[in-house]
């Protein structure tokens, strides 16, 4: 049992930095494919940020 939380919680740790770095590696090709300008990616990683620093905010008030 305690193997199996090890690797739900590894696999939760992973997932959440994935998008982060994915993001960051695929914007070239994104970038051509949606025609986007580059400040498009500016605007992504700020949303990114946004978000989790609001849902560092307020984890504080769940407990």
């Amino acid at each position: 049992m305690a193997t199996f939380l090890l690797v739900i919680i590894y696999l939760a740790f992973i997932s959440l930095g994935l998008p982060d770095s994915l993001l960051g590696a695929a914007w070239p090709v994104m970038q051509t494919d949606l025609r986007a300008p580059l400040e498009t990616a500016g605007y992504l990683f700020m949303t990114i940020a946004g978000g989790t620093n609001s849902s560092r905010l307020a984890r504080g008030k769940m407990r």
